[in-house]
């Protein structure tokens, strides 16, 4: 797997001006060898889903401490669709309770990280969906 071709988007949805964690995210993975871009605070969701078509992205990690997850998550997994680019993979992470989790997973997000989620953890994902679509 050569880390350097893979391309992550990490976007921080909704009003939430909270982006400590998203900028962690973005240099652990840039740390880790992965090629990333953040794109700041409060994008939209049609932002975050054109930035990703643009930049030919693998991946996009959603960051969101507002509560507004259940929303604003499925609507980018929506914009990526109807831009011809389902097979954009977006991830979610933030304080999302574990209710809302299950929800999160039916309506596209193919994994969600919690706090005390490791960096192994979420290069560990982004290597088994690498794998699986190999």
């Amino acid at each position: 797997m050569d880390k350097q071709k893979i391309r992550i988007l990490i976007a921080k949805v909704g009003l939430d001006g909270h982006d400590r964690g998203a900028k962690y995210i973005s240099q652990a993975l840039r740390d880790r060898g992965y090629e990333v871009i953040y794109t700041g605070i409060r994008q939209t969701t049609d932002d975050v889903a054109k930035a990703a078509v643009q930049e030919d992205v693998k991946f996009v990690g959603l960051s969101l401490l507002s509560g507004a997850h259940n929303q604003l998550f499925p609507k980018v997994v929506e914009k990526l669709r109807e831009l011809g680019a389902a097979d954009i993979v977006v991830f979610g992470g933030g304080v999302i309770p574990a209710d809302d989790i299950p929800f999160l997973l039916e309506h596209g997000i193919r994994a969600v990280f919690t706090p005390g989620t490791t960096t192994d953890q979420m290069e560990e994902f982004i290597r088994t969906v690498m794998e699986e679509s190999a």
